[in-house]
């Protein structure tokens, strides 16, 4: 595994658990305990994470959650693929965009689309699309995830369950290619789980960091996604388990 994969998932593991024991992390990636205490060291000096005794913690600040600084990780490829993503996109359409970061910048993409219809659960993606080019913007309520920056429950299963879009855009967290689409947030696996059997259209957006990552909960099948969006050739194992399914390189 890459050291950047490794301190990627490392984030992700502590925005989960908060903390996280040297040592585990250690079995958990089977490295030694130097090596992830030189990641640590990396993800403290990018003001990420902070040690602790025998261990490390996730950092945060009241003004920016750990959502924000998922959204910023790799930006330039989350873009590229936000780009690509948003020539699926026509004026007029009804589109459903998820709470993932990816999301944000394809919604961030779509500035000059017209007459959208939009059903979204991230609080950003609402903020950024509504009152431009005449869009109609439906958030999906419910209570607020602080972490996520988005709404997840039954609640906001419920509501946003009422639409059928024609292209539904989902972030995904790990894409495993012997276990399919894979989540780090439970509530978050299961509103994908809900709602893309509505779309006409389902497409994923992933970074190449994304792939062959160990998720927690399984969000989606290979079976049940049209289009893959990423920023880079997928491996032949992965390719191979996405081969009925059309892919887009940003």
């Amino acid at each position: 595994m890459l050291q950047e994969t490794r301190q990627a998932e490392i984030l992700n593991l502590l925005q989960v658990h908060r903390s996280r024991q040297i040592s585990d992390l250690a079995v958990h990636f089977d490295v030694s305990e130097e090596t992830v205490r030189r990641d640590v060291r990396q993800l403290e000096a990018e003001g990420h994470a902070h040690r602790v005794r025998g261990g490390v913690k996730l950092k945060e600040t009241a003004f920016e959650p750990p959502y924000v600084i998922r959204r910023n990780q790799n930006a330039q490829q989350k873009r590229a693929i936000a780009l690509k993503a948003a020539t699926l996109v026509e004026d007029g359409m009804t589109v459903l965009i998820d709470s993932g970061s990816t999301a944000y910048w394809l919604s961030r993409c779509l500035s000059k689309r017209r007459n959208l219809t939009v059903i979204t659960n991230a609080l950003d993606v609402a903020r950024e699309m509504a009152g431009k080019t005449n869009n109609r913007i439906f958030f999906g309520g419910g209570e607020i995830d602080y972490d996520y920056q988005s709404c997840f429950g039954p609640e906001t299963e419920a509501f946003m369950g009422g639409f059928t879009p024609e292209i539904a855009f989902f972030s995904i967290s790990a894409v495993d290619s012997r276990r399919g689409l894979l989540d780090f947030h439970y509530p978050e696996a299961t509103l994908k789980a809900k709602l893309a059997p509505l779309a006409t259209k389902v497409v994923v957006l992933a970074d190449a960091t994304k792939f062959e990552r160990q998720g927690i909960v399984k969000a989606l099948d290979f079976d049940q996604i049209d289009v893959f969006v990423t920023d880079a050739e997928p491996g032949a194992e992965l390719k191979c388990a996405l081969s009925d399914i059309e892919i887009l390189i940003g």
